[in-house]
């Protein structure tokens, strides 16, 4: 199980925004995609979630945009959980643009685990927290 996810994207013309360079929101949904992406390769899939009637929701993002990203890079977000509490959990990304290895953005989106139909906050179950490594970049 790999404590650190790597999730590859290419720049798409709609990413783009007036000023030529990545939308500050395509970096939300990249974080959101590579969140959703590391829970499925660990067998947490949405549809898995969803059977289980419980799952994440985010509380709060924080995203420091370092440089830009442009139409056709290729760019990988490294996303880990950096911690669990009893119904929240931190997952942390560092997005890069790896042919130069510059960092474009630092961030974390602190998730609460929660009951859908109700959004009550659940305790997040052994057979999740079992599934995810705690790491560190």
């Amino acid at each position: 199980m790999p404590v650190i996810y790597l999730h590859e994207v290419t720049v798409a013309a709609e990413d783009i925004d007036r000023q030529g360079h990545v939308n500050n929101l395509v970096y939300v949904r990249w974080m959101q995609d590579a969140a959703v992406a590391h829970s499925s390769a660990q067998g947490w899939t949405p549809q898995r979630y969803e059977e289980e009637g419980v799952g994440w929701v985010a509380k709060s993002h924080h995203i420091e945009y370092v440089k830009p990203a442009f139409l056709g890079e290729f760019v990988t977000v490294r996303t880990w959980v950096a911690d669990f509490k009893r119904a929240s959990s931190v997952r942390r990304y560092r997005i890069i643009r790896p042919s130069d290895d510059t960092v474009l953005a630092v961030a974390e989106t602190n998730w609460a685990f929660v009951k859908f139909g109700t959004g009550a906050p659940q305790r997040i179950p052994p057979d999740v927290l079992g599934c995810f490594e705690i790491g560190d970049e």
